[in-house]
C-alpha cells in the first residue's frame, strides 16, 4: 500500500511539472538594455623583439612614434635620424572591451595587432599605452608581456608558420581608468532585447516573467520586452527574472553559405508534396602520353605517343524521389541522403524547390 501511494504520488508530480526539454534562461536569449561592453582602440609601441619588427626606413610612423617616445624620456634622437636602424620596435593597434559595471582599478583583457611590417611580436613587450573610447576620453591604460601563441621558422629554402605571428593578447593587460556611469538602482523602468527577434518568444518571456514576479512585463515588439518597475528593486527583479526558463520560437529559415558548401536548416523548416530527381553527366578525359623507342641499330629516332582515354558518367543509379506534403527536417535529410546528394547539390536542390513553392521557409543566400 505504501509503495503504491508512493508511485502514485511521484507520477502526479511528474505528470504536474512542465517540460524542461528545449527551455533556455531568459538571460541566454536577452540583454538589459543599456548594461554593455564599449569598445577602447589606442596606439602604441611593441618592443624586444628579436629583429622581427618595423623596418623604420619603411614604417614612417613606427619611427616618428619612437622619437617621441625617447624625446619624453629625455633622449634626443633628432640629430641621427638617419643613424636609426633598430628592428627590435614594432607598431601596433591595441584593441579591448570595457565590459559593463567596470570600476576604476579593475584590469581587463587586450588585443595587440602589428600595424607596419613587423613579422613577428613573439616576446615583445607592449609600452604604456592609453585606450580610448569613441567619444575620445582615455578609459584604460595598458601595458605588459604579448603573448601570441603562434610559431613561426624560416630557413633559406622553407619556412614554417602556425598561428598568426603578427597579433598577440595580454590577459589583464590594461587598468580601468575611468569608469561609465550606470546605475540599475532607482530606475523605474527596464526594456529586455531578444538576440533573436521573435513575437511568440517575447510574449513567452513577458507571461513567464508576469507568473513569477508580477504583471510588470509587456511585449512591445519582437525584439523588445518593457519592464514596470514602479516600486520595486531593479537589482531584485532582474536577479528573478535571469533564471527563468521559457521556450524560444525561431522562424522557418534555411541559410546557404555557397562558399564553403555549408547548409543549416532550422527545426521548422517544412517541404510541400514534390518530386527530385538529381544527377549530373560527367565526361572525364584523362591524357596519358607514352614514349615509343625504336629498335636497336635500326636508324629510327624516339618519339612521344599520345594515349587519350575518355570516360562518361551518365549517373543512372540516380533515381527519382518523392517526398510527401508537410515534410519535417528530419524526413528531409533521410530522403537527401537516400539519393547520395552532397552538399554542393543539395544547395542546387533547395534553391530549386524554392524556386517550386515547395520550401515553406525563408532561403537565406550568403
Amino acid at each position: 500500500m505504501r509503495s503504491s501511494l508512493i508511485l502514485l504520488l511521484l507520477g502526479i508530480v511528474l505528470l504536474g511539472a512542465p517540460p524542461a526539454l528545449g527551455q533556455i534562461r531568459i538571460k541566454d536569449i536577452a540583454d538589459v538594455e543599456g548594461v554593455r561592453a564599449n569598445q577602447l582602440v589606442g596606439y602604441g609601441l611593441v618592443v624586444g623583439l628579436n629583429g622581427t619588427g618595423d623596418k623604420l626606413t619603411n614604417a614612417v610612423f613606427t619611427r616618428e612614434t619612437l622619437i617621441a617616445m625617447l624625446e619624453r624620456l629625455g633622449v634626443n634622437t633628432r640629430d641621427q635620424v638617419t643613424q636609426l636602424q633598430t628592428k627590435n620596435v614594432a607598431a601596433v593597434m591595441v584593441t579591448a572591451e570595457l565590459p559593463a559595471f567596470a570600476r576604476s582599478g579593475s584590469r581587463i583583457d587586450v588585443a595587440v595587432s602589428a600595424l607596419g611590417d613587423a613579422t613577428n611580436l613573439t616576446g615583445g613587450t607592449l609600452l604604456v599605452t592609453p585606450l580610448l573610447g569613441a567619444d575620445g576620453q582615455v578609459y584604460s591604460v595598458a601595458q605588459g608581456a604579448l603573448a601570441t601563441g603562434a610559431i613561426s621558422a624560416r630557413g633559406t629554402a622553407a619556412s614554417v608558420t602556425r598561428g598568426v605571428p603578427t597579433s598577440g593578447k595580454i590577459a589583464n593587460g590594461a587598468t580601468v581608468e575611468r569608469e561609465i556611469a550606470f546605475k540599475l538602482d532607482g530606475m523605474n523602468g527596464l526594456r529586455l532585447g531578444l538576440r533573436n527577434p521573435d513575437l511568440t518568444t517575447a510574449r513567452r518571456i513577458a507571461e513567464a516573467i508576469n507568473h513569477t514576479v508580477g504583471p510588470i512585463a509587456r511585449a512591445t515588439d519582437p525584439r523588445t520586452v518593457a519592464l514596470d518597475l514602479s516600486g520595486r528593486d531593479a537589482v531584485d527583479v532582474l536577479a528573478r527574472i535571469e533564471d527563468l526558463r521559457v521556450q524560444p520560437d525561431n522562424a522557418a529559415i534555411v541559410v546557404i553559405e555557397e562558399a564553403s558548401g555549408t547548409v543549416v536548416m532550422g527545426a521548422n523548416v517544412r517541404i510541400s508534396t514534390v518530386a527530385i530527381a538529381q544527377g549530373n553527366l560527367t565526361i572525364r578525359v584523362t591524357e596519358t602520353p607514352e614514349v615509343s623507342q625504336p629498335g636497336a641499330f635500326s636508324g629510327g629516332t624516339t618519339t612521344t605517343v599520345n594515349r587519350t582515354q575518355i570516360q562518361i558518367d551518365e549517373q543512372r543509379d540516380r533515381k527519382l524521389g518523392v517526398l510527401e506534403g508537410s515534410v519535417t527536417l528530419r524526413d528531409l535529410v533521410a530522403s537527401l541522403n537516400a539519393l547520395g546528394v552532397g552538399p554542393r547539390d543539395l544547395i542546387s536542390i533547395l534553391q530549386s524547390i524554392k524556386a517550386a513553392g515547395a520550401l515553406q521557409a525563408e532561403l537565406e543566400v550568403r
